[in-house]
């Protein structure tokens, strides 16, 4: 968990200047936590909630220099293929990657919204 909170930090807390005390929460250790290397350098990570309302997949990070090179498309794949088969699975993706989820399977519902001042939407697809 030490190296996902620190690809955390560096992606959420420094670039994107979210206030730690945001990012990191009571669900850090009852979350399933996933962590993705290239090259055997931690480089990715995302992490797996059950809620009352479904399954919600949070808190993807690609370090920058990574980007680009599949590392975001390989955790949610592995995200989904660790959900049940009928699982609604949702999450609050930023504006900026509706797209990337969009090839995913998620749709956007609602309107946006805001966290850590920062603009969403909710998504969600059925596995």
């Amino acid at each position: 968990m030490e190296q996902a909170f620190e690809i955390r930090r560096q992606v959420f807390v420094i670039e994107q200047k979210v206030d730690p005390a945001e990012e990191y929460d009571e669900y850090e250790n009852t979350c399933t936590h996933l962590l993705a290397k290239l090259g055997g350098v931690p480089c990715g990570t995302a992490r797996i909630r059950k809620t009352e309302n479904g399954t919600k997949l949070e808190r993807f990070a690609v370090l920058a220099a990574y980007r680009g090179k599949g590392i975001g498309a390989a955790l949610v794949d592995n995200c989904l293929q660790r959900l049940e088969s009928g699982t609604y699975a949702y999450m609050h993706a930023q504006e900026h990657a509706l797209e990337f989820y969009a090839k995913h399977g998620f749709e956007p519902v609602g309107e946006r919204f805001w966290e850590c001042e920062i603009p969403h939407f909710k998504m969600w697809r059925t596995v």
